[in-house]
This record gives C-alpha cells, structure tokens and sequence, in this order.
C-alpha cells in the first residue's frame, strides 16, 4: 500500500491540536506589500511557544504513540527546532526524550532543548551524523524514533499550518514556504491544494543547501557550504515529502545568503519580529524574486524566530554595511597637527557619525610623513555616505571606501 498523506490526515491533527499549540497570526503586512509590489500576508509561526512551527507535527506525532511507547521514551534528531519542539510536546505528555544534536547547532536551540527537560547529545557535524547516532541509542535502549520530517503523521501536524493560513485569509494567490527535509512544505501543498486547487504553492531554499530542488528537478548546484538558513539546510530530504508536493508544487526558487540575512533584518525593522534564517527564506524569495509575486496575494510562512543573538548582531551590522550606512573610509593625510580634526569636523559637518578610528603612522605604506587614516562611519543610506566621501574629495583628502573600492 502506498504511504500518503492527506487532507483528513491534517483535520484530523488539527483536531488534536485545538487547545495545545496556538493559532498564530496570519497578518497583513502593508510596508513590506509596499515594498515588494505583493500583497504580503505573514504567518508568524515564530510566536509558538518554542519558537516554530515544529511543535505541530512533533505532538501529532507522540499523541498517537502507544502507552507502551511512551513510557519507554523517544529519540529524536535535529538541527534545533525540532529538537524543541518535541523535547517540549515530550515534557507536556511525560514522556522522557532523548535529542541528537549536530555539534554546530546555535546554542540558543540546545539550552532550550535542555531547560525542557530532555538529555541532550552533541553528536558529529551534520544532521545525517546526528541521525546515525540517534538510530543507534533508539536501537540499542528500546526508544521510538521521532523523524522531523519524513514521517506521516509529523507531515499531517506540520500541514496545519496551510489550513490555518486558508481560513484566515481565503483568497490567497500563493503560499510561499521554507523548505528543509520536507515535512513543512509537504502537509501544507497537500492541505493548500485539497482546499484550493488553483492556488499556487512555491518552496524555498537556500542556494547553499538545494536538496529538494535537486530531488525534483536536479538543475542546482550542489553547494554544501554552511548557510544561515541551518534549519534548512539537509542533506538528504524525505522521499516521502518528495512524493507529495512533485505534482503539487508550482517551483522552488534558491535564495542567497544576503537575500536571507537581508530578510532577518526587514522582519526585524519593518515587522518587530525575530527571524532565524530558515523563517526569514520565504520572504528572502519574494525579494529576490519580485517578478514572480507582484501585484499577486502572497502568504508567507515565517516558520521560526530562533537565531543566536551573536549571529543576529552580525546580520545586522553587516546589512547596514551592504546598505551604506556603515563604511570603512581610508585617507592617507599628512602627519601633522590638526590634520585628523579636519577630517572628524568634515564629516561631522555633514551629518556622518564616527564609530571607529585607527590613525596609523608606524605601519603605513605611505611616505614616513603621512598617515594612514581608516574610519568607520555610520550615514543615513548609500547616497548619504556618497555625498561625505565627494566632501573629502573636494577638500584635497583621497579617500577610498574600502568596501566598495576595494
């Protein structure tokens, strides 16, 4: 028999979901419909209380299981949403677990993880590394395993989502949805297309990690670099999601790291809300790919908001320098007094702000009397900082901006 999934599946999870995890906001978003050409419908899936989406399948998927099987506990692997997600659906249910985790997950997922109760093992440098040694402890200490995604019952949780997004807001054109191993976008085409076959429902990965589109279409590179976006970034996706949405699905378009980092920030700036890297794809896609959406009704899933705060103060820096409005200026001045002030009260004067100065005499590759001079500086935009470095020029001081010049 033939192992699918279908609408009654995810009614059917839905129904035992009602009361256990929230019914989050599916909001129109006007400055990013704006900015984008689209009319932007966000589901904030970053408001379940572990951060994401995975909660749904993760207790659609322990409800089911045996008394026999809940006793003896369960075994998961992930990158770290899934891993809370079931550590918490464990803990609400008393059933002890056991989570698998590669060794560069974000520390943010493992602490959770843990403050939830469950044991966690630092395993290898993958997720197919963590999911061999979660295989072996299932194996050797009588746990069922919790797959993230390739897994029936999980898809039929996770496709909640696109039911829940089609009540709120009826007339969507297309659903635009991060893709991983495939559970997420498998139970949401499949509940999308059941309700509302002429809607269009499009995945997104990161160019870094094409998994599913290599699967299906096998026309991307295959990368392997470690991307922002690590919540969905597989190596091997599920078959059995592959199944369901090749029929079903309109594309899967790549998006670059600067298209998701990118995204964080607009979530963050325009929405006030926190997106890691995987939550902030769907968005990223609609940026690098604005032809495909304008004037179209767009929902988007922002699957999860857990980002390490480090990582997420460097997104922010470096999308501010991407845009301008912060730069490294190089002058070479003559070494005299007075000469640095000049250069401050310049760039004061027309409204930049100094962050950072290194007046370099010793290690210059210039003449013994001159210095090198290397600021950052913090403007308004791009034609802001234009203007301050046409400034210097007309005042006699070369300046190079060393992110763009160089």
């Amino acid at each position: 028999m033939t192992v699918t999934v279908s609408l009654d599946d995810i009614q059917k999870a839905a129904r035992l979901l009602e009361g256990v995890i929230k019914d989050t906001p599916c909001a129109y978003s006007k400055t990013l419909s704006t900015l984008t050409g689209s009319e932007i419908w966000i589901k904030f899936e970053n408001l379940q209380y572990t951060g994401a989406f995975k909660e749904r399948g993760a207790f659609a998927k322990l409800s089911q299981l045996s008394e026999a099987e809940k006793t003896a506990g369960v075994i998961a692997m992930s990158a770290g949403n899934h891993a809370q997600g079931v550590a918490y659906m464990a803990q609400r249910l008393g059933i002890p677990a056991t989570i698998v985790m590669p060794k560069a997950t974000p520390n943010v997922k493992v602490q959770r993880t843990r403050e939830f109760g469950a044991d966690v093992v630092l395993e290898g440098a993958t997720l197919a590394d963590a999911a061999t040694r979660a295989q072996k402890i299932a194996k050797t200490r009588g746990l069922t395993f919790i797959h993230p995604y390739d897994d029936t019952q999980v898809i039929a949780g996770q496709g909640t989502v696109g039911l829940e997004m089609l009540k709120a807001v009826p007339d969507l054109d297309v659903l635009v949805v991060p893709v991983g191993g495939g559970g997420l976008i498998a139970g949401v085409t499949v509940a999308a297309k059941a309700i509302k076959p002429e809607i269009d429902v499009v995945g997104v990965e990161a160019v870094l990690s094409p998994g599913m589109r290599n699967k299906l279409y096998g026309d991307a590179p295959d990368a392997g670099d470690q991307t922002i976006a690590e919540g969905i970034a597989v190596e091997h996706v599920s078959d059995l999601a592959a199944a369901l949405i090749k029929d079903r699905l309109s594309d899967i378009l790549l998006v670059s790291e600067d298209d998701i980092e990118h995204a964080i920030c607009l979530f963050l700036g325009i929405e006030k809300t926190l997106a890691e890297g995987a939550g902030a794809a769907s968005l990223a896609a609609v940026i690098a790919h604005p032809d495909q959406f304008r004037g179209r009704k767009v929902g988007l899933v922002l699957s999860g908001g857990n980002i390490d705060p480090r990582l997420l103060a460097s997104v922010l820096l470096r999308d501010m320098a991407r845009e301008g409005r912060i730069a490294r200026l190089r002058l070479e001045m003559p070494d005299v007094p007075g000469a640095l002030g000049q250069v401050c009260n310049l760039i004061g004067d027309k409204g930049g702000n100094i962050i950072e100065v290194s007046h370099q005499r010793v290690f210059s590759a210039g003449p013994a009397k001159q210095a090198e001079l290397v600021l950052a500086i913090e403007t308004r935009d791009r034609e802001h900082l234009s203007q301050i470095n046409a400034a210097l020029n007309a005042a006699g001081w070369a300046v190079t901006d060393l992110d763009r010049d160089e």
